[in-house]
């Protein structure tokens, strides 16, 4: 019998797409790989996430290696504009208050800066959550199962009654290794079938 429903954030309950991001933006597959790998695929990215660094220093730090690679153009642009696709997956937070009327618990895990949970502590839609962990908190990130056990623990949550939902195979993985159940988030139509293979309608 589930109780508890634990939701990633980029990609289930906002959008994050940075490829879509760049093809947007350059419309040229070497501009756009490269400036993925200088920004969203980089070390400095991964250390922000951690909450080990401040976005000043890794905003410094990207721009100084698009120098070497000549593309402080498009890291400057990403640095300015990455944001603005956080949009708010109206979908998701639907089926998130149906879910809260029918008596689920809510919580969050997300690989997140510190600056963008800021952010998303903001909106409306957070106050459906009765707790959660971010990465940047704990200095963790996801798929390490020491994540998922210090949320455990901190929330008191029942491994057995407890589903965890991600867009990324590897972390819904990961969920499952330690006896949660994982949802792979593909679309809206498929988390509400996946749902309801866990017996839970929306």
């Amino acid at each position: 019998m589930y109780k508890n429903i634990i939701f990633d954030f980029g990609g289930v309950v906002v959008n994050f797409t940075p490829k879509d991001f760049l093809m947007d933006h350059f419309m040229n597959r070497r501009a756009e790989e490269e400036t993925y790998e200088l920004v969203f695929g980089s070390k400095e990215w991964l250390d922000l996430d951690r909450g080990v660094i401040s976005r000043e220093t890794a905003n410094k730090l990207m721009l100084e290696n698009a120098a070497r690679a000549n593309r402080v153009f498009e890291v400057q642009t990403c640095i300015d504009e990455w944001a603005g696709m956080m949009h708010t997956k109206k979908e998701t937070v639907q089926v998130m208050r149906k879910l809260k009327g029918a008596g689920y618990r809510l919580y969050y895990l997300t690989n997140m800066a510190s600056d963008m949970m800021d952010e998303l502590r903001q909106r409306e839609w957070f106050s459906l959550f009765d707790g959660g962990i971010a990465s940047c908190d704990v200095h963790l990130c996801k798929p390490e199962p020491e994540i998922f056990t210090t949320l455990m623990q901190t929330c008191n949550l029942a491994y057995d009654e407890t589903i965890f939902v991600d867009d990324n195979k590897v972390n819904a993985q990961a969920a499952y290794n330690l006896g949660i159940t994982g949802i792979l988030y593909k679309n809206p139509k498929s988390f509400a079938r996946a749902l309801g293979a866990c017996g839970i309608e929306v």
